[in-house]
């Protein structure tokens, strides 16, 4: 079943950290402000579901490489922005997933020290029921990260150079792109573009920076963690734009949930998909949504950091956008 939702209700050296107004000013003078593509969070498994719509959508006539005027990425949908605005077709982008070399099932975390996932998990799970309010959760997430710093610090190194080898091309792209991040010890938003004086490579390190898995990320003294922590797609930072396409590999799922699948973060009013729909639809917007479909969602499985998932995924992903190009051809 199609799941394309037209009818869906509802921050130098430190970040810049922006306010909404200033992200969509700075580099796209409002008459080229036509397309926002919005890249959410969701994993090794969601980031290929993500670069195979994209190339399905541009096998079907709607070329998100070329077509998108501002590209937002949140977690994993950070690193796909690099590469939809790396200049590679989307073509290659595919095939150069596919071309990946399977890893065993069950691999699903990052070498170096770890916490167990089932006590990650549980202090998430910890941390959203205690919190009272979004701006409580994030500072509180954000202690989570920078108490496990004392397990995964060893890491940082080591995962700075794993994400810059991921990464297509380590400068900023010419056409505009950023990226979401949170403040570890104020839980405040950072968004990062290539105005904000911080390199690409840490951008996205500190973008990608799950608390209790990996370790925060230091830029110029001042610590950040994983966007996903505000919202799992951050889709009203593409407030402003007349049309608005998010792929969201986590939002709006229903249903009993795959054994051993995480349910995710507590959303408040705001963070979630739904309401920064509606708002944006409120503002003018034209906004379309796509979620994994019952193919696409067999082919992510249940862990959907596990690495095995990404070539089965990235091909479920390639069929879906094929399939739903036509109800998100804006123009």
């Amino acid at each position: 079943m199609s799941q394309t939702h037209e009818s869906l209700p509802s921050t130098g050296g430190k970040a810049s950290s922006f306010t909404r107004d200033s992200v969509r000013g700075a580099s796209c003078p409002q008459a080229d402000r036509n397309l926002a593509l919005v890249l959410g969070g969701g994993g090794a498994a969601g980031n290929a579901w993500q670069i195979g719509v994209i190339a399905g959508l541009a096998e079907a006539g709607l070329d998100l490489t070329q077509a998108a005027d501002l590209v937002v990425g949140t977690s994993a949908g950070a690193t796909a922005a690099a590469h939809v605005r790396s200049g590679i077709p989307a073509a290659e982008l595919l095939a150069s997933v596919l071309s990946e070399r399977v890893q065993p099932a069950g691999r699903g975390r990052e070498s170096g020290p770890s916490l167990p996932m089932a006590t990650v998990f549980e202090r998430m799970r910890v941390i959203g029921a205690a919190a009272t309010s979004a701006a409580e959760l994030h500072r509180a997430m954000g202690a989570f990260g920078l108490e496990s710093d004392s397990v995964l610090a060893a890491a940082a190194e080591q995962r700075r150079a794993m994400v810059a080898s991921r990464l297509p091309r380590t400068d900023w792209p010419d056409r505009p792109m950023i990226v979401v991040a949170l403040e570890a010890h104020t839980g405040e938003l950072a968004v990062f573009d290539r105005d904000s004086g911080v390199d690409l490579v840490d951008a996205i390190t500190a973008a990608t920076a799950l608390p209790g898995v990996v370790p925060t990320h230091s830029i110029n003294g001042i610590r950040y963690i994983n966007g996903g922590v505000r919202s799992a797609d951050n889709a009203d930072l593409a407030a402003g734009y007349a049309n608005v396409l998010v792929l969201s590999p986590f939002s709006e799922r229903s249903g009993p949930l795959p054994d051993g699948q995480f349910e995710g973060l507590r959303r408040f009013p705001g963070a979630d998909l739904a309401s920064q729909v509606e708002t944006l639809r409120g503002q003018g917007s034209r906004v379309a949504v796509i979620t994994p479909d019952a193919d696409s969602r067999a082919a992510m499985g249940a862990n959907q950091m596990d690495p095995a998932t990404r070539i089965p995924a990235a091909r479920a992903g390639f069929a879906q956008g094929e399939r739903e190009a036509v109800s998100v051809m804006f123009c």
